[in-house]
């Protein structure tokens, strides 16, 4: 493809330092290197240290910008992703997103498989990066959104390049060699517990295997909806949902389920007590670990924020 010079260069997917942003030409190398927040006033205890990620920083606006960029890449390299070829997956919005604005720079067709409740603001977004969409039953979720995606590239694979985001071990090595690191190293000192939520699972899986290899005492816990049908976009109810093939359950010390609710009121808090305005997912997380914090004398936790709350203000 006449971009993918310029795209398979990227050195295996590793971003600039912040430092050295400001003269940059391509928009790939932003991926990554997000501020890590340590919240002030919400932690009960002012001797457990509450820290979160802050995602939205990425180009594209989620959490999602680097195991889509990886999975582009290895696709790119593999020799799977050409010219000729059309990027098609299901998401509910931001791994799409992400996948959109990559096409756009790199000058490929992307299609997506999106449910029918998707937000207008997030479809207006991937119509805004020229993402042509196929709508799927809300009933189904991201499930019904694969099972169109498998059946229209069984009745013509060569045509297209399905990264598969829920299976493809690209999404969570993505997490493992960036995210995780950065975690590391802006703490700086050792993590006791680490928090994120479950939607293809990528996120919780990288960053959870690393976490552990670097900090051995660390528990991980992995946060889901607790039911079926709930208001959490991108967060899976693992019992009633297909479970992705690269969720590695043995990595999860603790599972939490929190509430639509409990979710939502937690951005609130987050926005009037820390000025962070955040998505749904982002205020799941963020009141799992409090209940972490509620039992703990000190300790450091460090959960992951995957996008910030604009794009949810209009339904």
């Amino acid at each position: 493809m006449s971009s993918r010079t310029s795209f398979a260069s990227l050195h295996s997917y590793s971003a600039l330092p912040l430092r050295d942003r400001a003269n940059v030409t391509s928009l790939q190398t932003l991926v990554g290197n997000t501020p890590l927040v340590r919240l002030q006033r919400i932690p009960p205890n002012p001797n457990v240290e509450l820290y979160a990620k802050a995602e939205w920083f990425n180009p594209a606006g989620s959490v999602k910008d680097r195991p889509a960029l990886n999975m582009v890449l290895e696709g790119i390299r593999s020799g799977e992703l050409t010219e000729e070829k059309i990027l098609i997956d299901a998401t509910s919005g931001n791994t799409g997103i992400a996948y959109a604005m990559i096409g756009a720079t790199l000058g490929f067709r992307v299609q997506l498989a999106v449910p029918e409740n998707i937000s207008p603001l997030r479809r207006r977004i991937l119509e805004a990066y020229g993402a042509e969409l196929f709508f799927t039953s809300p009933l189904e979720g991201t499930d019904g959104a694969q099972d169109f995606v498998k059946r229209v590239v069984n009745k013509n694979p060569t045509k297209y390049f399905y990264p598969d985001q829920y299976n493809n071990p690209a999404n969570w090595q993505a997490h493992y060699h960036t995210t995780a690191e950065e975690i590391h190293h802006q703490v700086g000192k050792p993590i006791t517990h680490f928090v994120a939520g479950l939607g293809t699972t990528g996120t919780f899986v990288g960053i959870a295997r690393r976490l552990k290899e670097l900090h051995p005492y660390i528990t991980c816990v992995a946060v889901e909806p607790d039911a079926p049908l709930h208001g959490l976009e991108g967060l899976k109810h693992l019992p009633t949902s297909c479970v992705p093939g690269i969720f590695d359950a043995r990595l999860a010390d603790l599972t939490l389920r929190i509430s639509t609710d409990e979710s939502y009121a937690m951005v609130e808090r987050l926005a009037r007590e820390e000025g962070l305005l955040v998505g749904n997912s982002s205020g799941a997380a963020c009141a799992a670990a409090l209940r972490i914090a509620s039992l703990l004398e000190q300790g450091v936790i460090v959960s992951v924020f995957p996008d910030g709350g604009a794009r949810y203000l209009n339904g």
